[in-house]
């Protein structure tokens, strides 16, 4: 993470041309397999792309690492519920990957209202010699068939075929915020505003409601629910963060349904720094476990924090993302910015965070050196094999030549989705309709 070694190479960039960019080509979800073999991003426009990482070659050692396009496939359709008079949007919002059983990939993806199963897989061979159908396919009269033969498989060229195999509709009253599949790999849970399910992977007509803060009376609603995740080793416990800044932890075995939480993390407000942006920046965008299950990671508007699960009066640490932003919220929430959701990601060993800014900007922080690093996703830099630099941003006084100031930041440009290889610093960064995926210099 030093200055001298954070001159991290792009390894390859997924550029649609901007001329012809679109809402729908929009990436709303990014997400790594357990391998790290595969990469998967969801759109706007309900169309999920998967790339595979090339397999090294004798002759051109560094060509591994790079991702190319697997499958691509359309997840969701738009819908429209008639008995609403309510238009459902085809957006994905988000993609799980399925641990990796056999030679096929599954994946979960989810719109608004509908998670689906779909499961990718290779063909390259195909049968020939039916005994009751001709080569092109047509039924042969039994009365013609003299002889039995054996049918045989031909090679033919590689095809992906991405299938639906399971699709988990009509429980959700309200918008789907996550997923997260289970680590018993038989279950998974989906979550919307007020409620989380909890399904079966094999079963599509039912599912049980898990925590349900829908109160008798809406008008007396506070918080709503914004993302939540089971732990990676504990099939029993799962955490859900809310719009009012605070985690709950819950255990399954205590109750079948669990609205009262055993844990609950949340910071106490500092009253000096109390506003009236206060309640809107602490609501928590995103929370995630780390992959020990020791600790957890959330993010609000200005910061990331991390937790330990053994110790809910305060945060273990917090990272400042963008605290130049903090005099300017009130423009941000003139246009709406305020409300944008970004997402956080552990790397594989827990000692990194990384999470988005605006103007294509993406913050990291070494747990153990304290360092932190502002990196930019942008075509300019978007080279094969060129090297980021270190951005910064000033706020106030003299503008060094190598800084931008805080007033010529682009809020449009925002990066939400990041994720991170789960062994490899390889990370992927969604700005747009572009992905990015930068790795560490290979020496």
């Amino acid at each position: 993470m030093e200055e001298e070694s954070d001159s991290r190479k792009i390894n390859n960039s997924f550029l649609r041309d901007h001329n012809y960019a679109t809402e729908a080509d929009i990436i709303s979800t990014v997400e790594f397999n357990s391998t790290g073999e595969l990469l998967a991003t969801g759109d706007k426009g309900g169309r999920v792309v998967v790339f595979q990482r090339e397999q090294e070659s004798k002759n051109q050692p560094h060509r591994r690492g790079e991702y190319n396009v697997y499958s691509t496939f359309q997840s969701h359709e738009p819908e429209f519920d008639y008995l609403k008079s309510l238009e459902i949007e085809e957006k994905i919002n988000k993609i799980r990957w399925l641990p990796q059983q056999n030679a096929a990939y599954f994946l979960l993806s989810t719109n608004d209202k509908t998670v689906k199963l779909w499961k990718i897989s290779e063909r390259d061979k195909r049968p020939e010699g039916y005994n009751l159908k001709d080569e092109d396919g047509r039924i042969r009269d039994p009365a013609t068939i003299t002889s039995l033969r054996v049918p045989v498989l031909q090679p033919m060229d590689l095809m992906v075929e991405a299938m639906p195999r399971r699709v988990f509709s009509n429980a959700h009253t309200y918008h789907i915020n996550s997923i997260s599949v289970n680590s018993d790999y038989e279950t998974f849970m989906s979550t919307d505003d007020l409620r989380i399910n909890l399904w079966n992977l094999e079963i599509t007509n039912r599912s049980f409601n898990i925590v349900d803060i829908k109160p008798a009376n809406m008008e007396e609603l506070t918080e709503v629910i914004t993302a939540a995740e089971f732990h990676p080793h504990q099939c029993n416990t799962l955490v859900y963060s809310s719009s009012k800044g605070s985690i709950r932890l819950c255990d399954m075995r205590a109750a079948a349904l669990c609205d009262n939480h055993s844990k609950f993390f949340e910071e106490p407000e500092d009253p000096s720094n109390r506003s009236f942006f206060s309640e809107i920046i602490s609501s928590i965008s995103d929370v995630k476990f780390s992959h020990s299950g020791r600790y957890l990671m959330t993010r609000d508007y200005l910061t990331v924090k991390v937790w330990d699960l053994n110790m809910e009066s305060k945060p273990l640490e917090t990272y400042q993302v963008h605290d130049y932003l903090r005099s300017k919220l009130c423009s941000l929430y003139e246009n709406d910015c305020i409300f944008d959701k970004f997402e956080c990601v552990w790397n594989g060993s827990d000692s990194v965070i990384m999470t988005g800014s605006y103007n294509n900007f993406f913050r990291m922080f070494d747990r153990n050196t304290k360092r932190d690093v502002t990196l930019e996703a942008s075509r300019e830099n978007s080279k094969p094999r060129a090297i980021l630099k270190p951005r910064k941003v000033c706020v106030g006084g003299k503008r060094r030549k190598d800084e931008i100031s805080v007033d010529s930041l682009d809020f449009s440009k925002k990066i939400l989705h990041t994720a991170w290889h789960p062994s490899e610093n390889i990370i992927a960064v969604a700005a747009t309709n572009n992905l990015y995926i930068f790795q560490d210099k290979v020496n």
